[in-house]
């Protein structure tokens, strides 16, 4: 027979109960770091991106293994929307205990996302947007940007079609932060050169897929190249309706596709899409490395093999793992600024962009590489779709530093 206890022991007794779950659980979130793949996943940027992105991000956590702590990978769709972007972060990192966000393209949510980080000194680790404003007037010391931005892009691609004969240029512009900064700063490029250009066609993002009559105002321009500052399905549309109206007829006009990927090709074709020339960081068949990154993950994502994006997912995500191990994650889990600290104090190695440094600003230093696309009779097989043209070592191909703006940094 139980003896009959106190009242004052029983409700210490109720009360303990619940208390014993919740320091199991408290010590559970203290030895679990979360990572939050933010990105579109239904609209013109979900091959850029999309779920390929958190399936290269699950590769490097499961790469990584066991060192002392769990790994979750956490992913939304932000839907091109700026607000919707800043209120997801503001969640994550509040009440899910998100200690990195991962990807995050569209520029201009990618800013919002990054206020919202520097406010909660979270990480940010951008691979999906293009504005260099991350690493310059909108830097943290908590956010890192990696892969490529408007100035590289502008710099590789722009450069380089002026030099082969690209004088006067029309462009086709996505009307927010990324489509505005890429036509300013190839607008730079091209004029420091020599080269003109004659018009822009600015057009609401997202939304269109009609691109008709822009195409019609670049055609009567008579310029010699139709820049496209705009990605993903809105870059395949422009240049698909482009061929339609025969703009590229006997060679009468050239398309720089200013930021273009291996699935914007694949969408396409190389009947429509051999001679493009475009810049990625990344390339599944550029080395042994990228080959055998490539060969562990297109199982898991068959029909969307990785780009610059993807692969910058997987290099990103494992910096990042490394850092945390090195920190210890109580450490890790209080500042943003104190990972990203040290994902800069150390050299980056991995297969998708090899040995690298993240620059004071935040900026992964790595070479650019300027391809053409293969016509279809010089394919080889699956996804062989380009052939390198310019490869600019790091140290040239990036701003530099003292331009950057980054106000924290000290020139």
């Amino acid at each position: 027979m139980n003896p009959v206890l106190p009242r004052r022991t029983l409700l210490a007794g109720a009360a303990a109960a619940p208390l014993v779950g919740f320091g199991r659980r408290a010590r559970a979130q203290a030895n679990t770091l979360r990572i939050g793949v933010l990105n579109d996943q239904s609209g013109p940027y979900r091959d850029t991106g999309g779920t390929t992105s958190a399936i290269c991000c699950r590769q490097a956590v499961e790469e990584f293994g066991s060192q002392g702590f769990n790994v979750e990978v956490v992913t939304a769709d932000h839907q091109n929307k700026p607000d919707l972007g800043a209120s997801i972060a503001r969640e994550w990192y509040d009440r899910n205990d998100v200690d990195m966000i991962l990807d995050v393209p569209t520029s201009s949510v990618a800013l919002a996302v990054a206020a919202v980080a520097k406010e909660k000194n979270k990480v940010h680790l951008n691979t999906g947007a293009a504005t260099a404003d991350l690493t310059g007037k909108a830097c943290a010391p908590c956010i890192v940007h990696w892969s490529y931005d408007t100035y590289m892009l502008a710099k590789s691609t722009g450069g380089a079609t002026v030099k082969a004969g690209g004088t006067s240029w029309y462009f086709i512009t996505a009307d927010y932060a990324f489509g505005q900064q890429l036509q300013r700063d190839t607008t730079a490029f091209v004029q420091a050169a020599g080269g003109k250009v004659l018009g822009a066609s600015p057009y609401p993002f997202p939304g269109t897929t009609d691109f008709s009559s822009f195409l019609l105002q670049a055609q009567s321009s008579g310029a010699k190249v139709l820049g496209l500052c705009n990605a993903g399905g809105d870059t395949v549309n422009s240049i698909k309706q482009a061929v339609e109206f025969g703009l590229t007829k006997n060679g009468t006009m050239s398309i720089a596709a200013m930021l273009m990927f291996i699935t914007d090709v694949n969408a396409l074709g190389l009947d429509i899409a051999q001679g493009l020339s475009l810049t990625e960081s990344f390339y599944w068949d550029l080395n042994d490395g990228t080959r055998a990154f490539t060969n562990r993950v297109k199982s898991k994502t068959p029909n969307n093999w990785p780009n610059m994006i993807h692969a910058a997912c997987y290099a990103g995500t494992k910096h990042f793992l490394k850092a945390v191990a090195g920190l210890g994650i109580a450490d890790a889990k209080k500042s943003g600024k104190a990972i990203v600290d040290k994902m800069k104090s150390m050299q980056t190695d991995d297969d998708c962009f090899g040995k690298n440094t993240i620059r004071e600003d935040g900026l992964l230093l790595c070479p650019a590489y300027l391809f053409q696309v293969k016509k279809p009779s010089e394919s080889k097989g699956k996804w062989d779709y380009y052939t390198t043209k310019v490869t600019s070592p790091a140290a040239e191909a990036w701003k530099p530093l003292n331009e950057s703006g980054c106000a924290f940094v000290k020139a």
